[in-house]
């Protein structure tokens, strides 16, 4: 199915431009429009007209007066369409159902466990996408599409996920996801990386701030990034979202598994890498309180280490901040190459103690060349983990305006 209906629904370049701007403020006077804008005051008069005809602007009453009439303000109709988010990630899957404000009218979450293979996740989103619609009384005709944000590696064009690491179920192989969706919800479908939905939703709720050049790394069970200048996302000749795990940091150092590059950064920053280091450790005969929450070395998991943390464990503590160091110094190396404007770090390690974040952030900036000359700054970002299935909403409501 084709994205051209949506870039069809709002016609002429003209009318996609005010369109846009009047999203971007929220709500924006005729005078506001003309001072941004080259057209004549009747081209905008009569495009205004036809938007609000249309019923993509409203009239949301007057702006304040400068000595004539109170001006109309404009703002565009959240009820216009609606959109489904989805975000398909190695621990957790979720769904949303928005309105042209990104205002949340449903979710649905599931945990991806071992038992959720691709055709048990893809028949439940679809099944959850369609008891939305009934509940909420929305024709199918009325939704705009369904952005997914996905674990990479994967194939945007065809939307197909191709061969993603780390997926607790098997199955997940070259999963056709936009074409099951399409066929079965009728409706147009647009496949990304979770972190280029991630970056968008994070750029669209600081759009105020106007930063156009972002960095966004989501570190969990890997290591994700996307980037965007002047405000579009940078995408590479081949699908490179996970690449900067695979940062050599250490050239004769391990690696996780049978995969990736020997000291990369995933090998030592990521909850793989501290799993590994927790079972290492206790089997060197190293004290700590993880001992009494599972007897054998290798069962423990991620979530031991979260309640050792919770607990100030002295090694769980040691393990979370050498992971933030290295972590610290892979971003230092992106610092050096892209000089981003902004940096988001996202993700269940990020957020898992706010010292992960402090060391992380302060390494990098001991080991940017050009700091304090080159100033960067440094989120956790508006959104969290809301932002990769935010973003995959947002991803499929800016087709409204692409030409």
């Amino acid at each position: 199915m084709s994205l051209l209906p949506i870039q069809e629904k709002i016609g002429s370049r003209k009318h996609k431009e005010i369109y846009e701007l009047v999203r971007r403020q929220g709500t924006v006077s005729k005078i506001e429009l003309l001072e941004q804008t080259q057209m004549t005051g009747s081209t905008l008069t009569r495009t205004l007209e036809e938007l609000t005809h249309q019923g993509w602007l409203v009239e949301a009453g007057f702006g304040e007066s400068t000595g004539g009439r109170r001006p109309i303000l404009y703002q565009t109709n959240p009820t216009a369409a609606y959109v489904f988010g989805l975000d398909i990630s190695r621990m957790s899957s979720k769904l949303i159902l928005c309105d042209l404000h990104m205002n949340k009218l449903d979710a649905e979450s599931w945990l991806m466990d071992e038992r959720m293979t691709p055709d048990r996740l893809l028949r439940d989103i679809a099944d959850a996408a369609e008891r939305m619609l009934h509940k909420h009384r929305i024709a199918a005709d009325a939704v705009l599409g369904m952005g997914i944000g996905a674990v990479g590696p994967l194939d945007r064009t065809t939307g197909i996920i191709l061969e993603p690491l780390y997926f607790p179920a098997a199955g997940w192989r070259h999963v056709e996801v936009a074409r099951y969706m399409q066929e079965r919800l009728r409706i147009p479908v647009l496949l990304d990386n979770g972190a280029n939905t991630a970056i968008i939703g994070e750029s669209w709720s600081d759009r105020n701030r106007d930063y156009r050049h972002l960095l966004y790394v989501h570190l969990g069970v890997g290591i994700r990034s996307s980037m965007m200048a002047g405000g579009k996302v940078v995408y590479g000749a081949v699908d490179m979202e996970g690449s900067i795990g695979q940062m050599i940091i250490q050239t004769d150092g391990p690696r996780i598994g049978n995969h990736g590059n020997f000291g990369s950064l995933q090998t030592y920053a990521s909850i793989h890498a501290l799993e590994q280091q927790a079972q290492s450790r206790l089997k060197q005969g190293r004290e700590s309180s993880l001992r009494y929450k599972e007897a054998d070395p290798e069962k423990i998991n991620y979530t031991h280490l979260l309640q050792g943390l919770k607990e100030h464990d002295p090694l769980t503590v040691e393990i979370f901040s050498q992971a933030a160091t290295y972590f610290g110094i892979g971003l230092s190396n992106l610092l050096n190459i892209l000089h981003p404007e902004k940096v988001i770090l996202g993700g269940s390690l990020i957020s898992s103690d706010p010292s992960f974040f402090q060391i992380a952030t302060r390494v990098a900036i001991r080991n940017t060349y050009y700091y304090p000359a080159y100033q960067v700054v440094f989120s956790q970002g508006h959104l969290g983990e809301e932002a990769l299935v935010t973003g995959a909403a947002i991803m499929m409501i800016n087709q409204l305006t692409e030409l």
